[in-house]
């Protein structure tokens, strides 16, 4: 099983598509999930700790990833 994770801008350049399999099962936490993605081609990219939203609300590292849920991964943005 794996779980779909979006990418954007930078990460998913790097990663070269919009959208990633991570080869893990649920229910996981979100660091499992990004070990599971930084070991894919264009994972050297990600911080130690990147910015991850499950059903559009930030969570931490240890936030758990159900069946279903929605993930992304978004790169630090600057505005002004």
């Amino acid at each position: 099983m794996s779980i779909p994770v979006l990418l954007f801008a930078s990460y998913a350049d790097a990663f070269g598509a919009r959208r990633v399999d991570a080869p893990l099962e649920a229910p996981c936490t979100v660091r499992d999930l990004v070990a599971s993605i930084r070991g894919l081609s264009g994972g050297h990219v990600l911080p130690a700790e990147p910015l991850v939203a499950v059903n559009h609300a930030w969570v931490d590292a240890d936030g758990l990833i159900a069946i279903g849920d929605e993930v992304a991964v978004i790169p630090p943005v600057a505005g002004g």
